[in-house]
């Protein structure tokens, strides 16, 4: 696959903590406006540009973009974001709780996209790639890298160690959640040799996380060569941001499931139909220890799920979540659709078994499901067959800062 150096916008040092801001999709408008108080270099005011106006604001308005496109112009003309001297690469290294995961950050070609050696799982909301798209075509620029994954190459592995061995980071920031984000810019002689190696070794990628940003970053490279009649195939919005991690270093949290309602069942008649379908036993356990499990919270007692894939099942039938879905949350709770439908909420791992007790005790919702986290060869098994992945099978964490670097589609 193709790679490139690229000539980024990046934070001044003594700025790079408060302009590292949560990728856009994992607050809402609140929780943005809160995370950015106080903090005007923040690249919410950028990502998010609607908490700086009237909270009655449409956030897919004209006002939003146009306000996104002057913060960003601010924080440049402030020194707050600084061009790079000439184009490299960096590693980017996150580490919490004893666990590390080092990517490379570079560009990847919208082409590869095109063409599936980018490889994804995942279905889109219109109305948020329409979101990102607008975006990124108002402000010329991808703000929030696509977190993408490969299989480990040891040559790779070793070139990135020595970068880390022999270079300090240029940012260290310990962030307040608990994450620790470092990064290094990395020599020439190195972005040559990664540049071979991932052309020569690395076949394909897959989008871990940023389908939406990845969509978007095609929608207006397409656009914009459309537009160009000198268009050559290497000019900056051919490539979008990217930061590629090998996938034995990723770590995928459960995403889990809490249901409003038991479908017109009473507690008991919703037991009874459960152990028809599964291996039902009350236990204390609260987080399944293996595939084929799933721990049900409802009524104060927690459950194990226990099960057998059917036999020969394709890599989608055999995921924990579609078994769940499949035998379990469309025929018995009539969670038709679980993109669409109103009635089941998606908690991600991040958040603990204790926020499904909470929902649960609290009575906004009446049962809740512990699941066992999606791995990453599932993940690739499924690209790799171009299936789509049920909503909400992944959650990866830590997430990747945006603003750390940001990758501009002109000049």
């Amino acid at each position: 696959m193709r790679i490139r150096t690229f000539q980024g916008l990046v934070p001044a040092p003594k700025h790079a903590a408060e302009v590292a801001a949560v990728p856009y999709d994992v607050v809402n408008r609140e929780e943005a406006a809160a995370l950015a108080k106080g903090k005007p270099h923040s690249l919410l005011h950028v990502d998010r540009a609607e908490i700086d106006l009237d909270p009655e604001i449409d956030p897919y308005s004209a006002e939003v973009y146009a306000k996104a496109k002057e913060n960003f112009l601010k924080l440049q003309s402030a020194g707050v974001l600084v061009r790079e001297a000439k184009p490299c690469m960096y590693l980017y290294r996150q580490t919490i709780a004893g666990h590390s995961q080092t990517g490379l950050v570079t560009v990847c070609h919208t082409e590869d996209y095109e063409k599936n050696v980018i490889k994804k799982h995942e279905k889109t909301r219109q109305d948020k790639e329409d979101d990102r798209t607008r975006l990124v075509d108002t402000l010329d620029a991808n703000t929030g890298p696509i977190f993408l994954t490969y299989r480990q190459r040891p040559a790779i592995a070793a070139l990135i160690q020595g970068v880390l061995d022999n270079e300090k980071p240029i940012y260290d920031i310990n962030a307040p959640d608990g994450v620790r984000h470092q990064v290094w810019r990395v020599g020439v002689g190195a972005c040559v040799s990664l540049t071979a190696l991932f052309e020569s070794q690395v076949p394909c990628a897959y989008v871990a996380d940023g389908h939406h940003r990845a969509a978007s970053a095609f929608r207006v490279s397409k656009m914009r060569r459309e537009a160009n009649k000198a268009h050559n195939g290497q000019e900056n919005y051919n490539w979008f941001l990217s930061v590629l991690f090998p996938g034995n270093e990723l770590k995928i949290l459960p995403y889990n499931r809490a249901v409003k309602d038991l479908n017109c069942l009473d507690h008991d008649e919703f037991l009874k139909k459960v152990g028809e379908i599964f291996t039902v036993k009350p236990t204390t356990v609260k987080s399944p220890s293996k595939p084929g499990e799933c721990c049900m919270y409802i009524k104060n007692q927690w459950y194990m799920l226990e099960w057998q894939p059917a036999p020969n099942a394709s890599p989608i039938d055999q995921l924990d979540v579609s078994i769940l879905q499949d035998r379990l949350l469309k025929p018995v709770l009539g969670i038709d659709d679980p993109r669409t439908s109103k009635r089941i909420d998606f908690i991600g791992g991040i958040r603990g078994t204790a926020e499904l007790e909470k929902l649960v005790n609290g009575k906004e919702h009446t049962v809740a499901f512990s699941m066992y986290p999606t791995t990453v060869d599932q993940l690739m098994a499924i690209s790799d067959v171009d299936a789509i992945m049920p909503p909400k099978s992944t959650w990866f964490e830590p997430k990747l800062r945006s603003g750390l670097f940001i990758h501009t589609l002109e000049g």
